[in-house]
């Protein structure tokens, strides 16, 4: 937004005594004045409740947007209608991940039903929950971890933080994410791009399996060599060439995850 306003040539004027409340919105002072942003539960902390700005809300939420209210000392400004977009491949990684995975992802969200049906319905997502602060967050990835499974989530901004936290293994983007959420999360997709998450996911089960195969190999050449030496005569050089031998073909197997026709494979679902 800040971009767009110097773009179209706005002053924007300084902010002080900035403060965030998760899940609430943001209250700040401008130009003497302070001013209130945030989600429509700030209109019910007036009183009275104003009921133009009520029906207002209604109305935003009713064609799938999210209501964001704007306070100014205390009376209410506006209400700005915003509207997620669906980032690049977002329909495509959900339906890799529900292959890859065997599970139904599902959108947490603290957006209202109606923003969060529209975009789930973009983005191929059946299980939504809406209306949801960082705690409610956090008690739905705990609530599926005490069901058995494995959580892996997400996110990008503030609220999410909580929820990254919380989940086995949490995914920030890193282009456009907080720095909360950035420095929280397990992993950070740097390029933004949700098309590589399904890779990254069969890139780490294919290294989980090689390093599998390594130990055996490993371990197979150490169980030979002691049985060899303590059941025969093991010369000291064939030994050492066969210890070291079985090092080689461990890093040499290992170095194939490093090969552009690997990551090529993870992306193909191959």
């Amino acid at each position: 937004m800040l971009a767009t306003a110097r773009d179209r040539g706005l002053t924007v004027p300084a902010v002080h005594d900035f403060t965030a409340t998760p899940g609430r919105g943001v209250t700040a002072t401008v130009e003497g004045r302070r001013v209130r942003v945030g989600s429509p539960a700030l209109l019910d902390e007036l009183a009275p409740i104003h009921p133009q700005g009520r029906t207002l809300v209604d109305t935003v939420q009713a064609a799938g947007r999210t209501a964001v209210v704007v306070i100014v000392e205390d009376v209410p400004a506006g209400v700005l209608a915003l509207a997620d977009r669906v980032r690049p491949h977002a329909r495509a990684t959900v339906t890799a991940l529900a292959a890859l995975t065997g599970a139904t992802p599902a959108l947490l969200t603290g957006d209202n039903p109606g923003a969060a049906g529209r975009l789930a319905a973009e983005a191929g997502i059946t299980d939504v929950h809406a209306n949801l602060l960082p705690a409610d967050k956090v008690e739905r990835v705990r609530a599926l971890q005490r069901d058995g499974r494995r959580v892996l989530l997400v996110g990008d901004g503030v609220n999410d933080a909580p929820a990254l936290a919380a989940a086995d293994t949490g995914v920030a983007m890193g282009r456009n994410g907080s720095d909360l959420a950035l420095q929280t999360a397990d992993a950070v997709l740097v390029r933004d791009d949700l098309s590589t998450l399904p890779a990254v996911i069969a890139l780490s089960r294919r290294a989980r399996r090689l390093v599998s195969a390594n130990l055996v190999i490993a371990g197979t050449f150490i169980a030979v060599l002691v049985a060899w030496d303590l059941f025969g005569h093991l010369p000291l050089p064939l030994g050492v060439a066969g210890h070291e031998g079985s090092t080689v073909i461990v890093g040499l197997n290992g170095l194939r995850l490093l090969h552009t026709r690997a990551w090529r494979r993870a992306r193909d679902g191959r």
